[in-house]
């Protein structure tokens, strides 16, 4: 769908100058109903291939609907507290929570049914490749708008050893970091955003490579993601390797 600019091509000299306002200001138009059937569409098959679902924020220009002030990331959390309770394949509950809420995002609890492992889109990118070229199965793939890539897994769960897992929050910590430059693994305890989705400045999550794909373990992906993380943190030396990339909760 246009952003509406093309309408102007060649009329925009005769624009009075006041009318031009600036992209961040603009309202989004309303869905057709071509885009919310396309939205319940996608939404449906995330739940079917087994990603329980809960309704989110969504970005007004460049706040959230949350309307908390200065929110730290604006139409990318959920919308109750109690979301990982309130997650759901349920196709005629997320049908309606659709339907009632047209502009909702939609997150994805992680560590019930799948994880994801979530990286830099330039590291993601030449994963993937490298993972494809191997024949390694990949399972879902998703780009959350213009800097990180998201790999679906199954998840881990909470083998005997508990020594051999750990929480999401974790991975959050200065100290683990390093071990995997520019990697967060989303398990027990957090979320990210399934597609479709909204993020400010008009940037979407959207598949790569859609649910229909298995999960695959994440053992299987995790020494390539890791290595390209690895590579892009070393071309990248100015980044903060102590940012948190994705927020737990709200």
């Amino acid at each position: 769908m246009g952003d509406g600019i093309g309408r102007y091509r060649g009329t925009e000299n005769r624009l009075p100058r006041e009318s031009r306002l600036p992209q961040w200001l603009r309202r989004r138009p309303k869905n057709t109903d071509a885009e919310d059937s396309r939205r319940e569409t996608l939404l449906l098959a995330a739940a079917a291939a087994g990603l329980p679902l809960a309704p989110a924020a969504y970005p007004v220009a460049y706040r959230c609907s949350c309307e908390r002030i200065g929110c730290p990331t604006p139409g990318r959390h959920p919308v109750s507290f109690a979301w990982q309770t309130q997650s759901t394949t349920d196709p005629g509950q997320i049908g309606r929570w659709a339907l009632g809420q047209p502009e909702a995002n939609f997150i994805t609890a992680t560590g019930m049914v799948h994880d994801v492992l979530d990286v830099p889109m330039e590291a993601g990118r030449s994963a993937l490749a490298r993972l494809l070229e191997l024949n390694i199965d990949v399972g879902p793939v998703a780009e959350s708008g213009e800097d990180r890539m998201l790999f679906f897994t199954a998840t881990r769960g909470t083998p005997e050893d508990e020594d051999e897992w750990w929480p999401c929050e974790l991975d959050c910590h200065p100290e683990t970091m390093d071990e995997h430059p520019g990697l967060r693994w989303h398990c027990r305890g957090s979320y990210v955003l399934v597609p479709p989705a909204r993020l400010p400045g008009d940037l979407e999550v959207t598949w790569l490579r859609g649910p229909e794909h298995p999960l695959p373990d994440p053992l299987t992906l995790l020494e390539t993601l890791t290595d390209a993380c690895a590579r892009y943190a070393g071309e990248n030396e100015q980044l903060d390797q102590h940012e948190v990339a994705w927020p737990l909760g709200r």
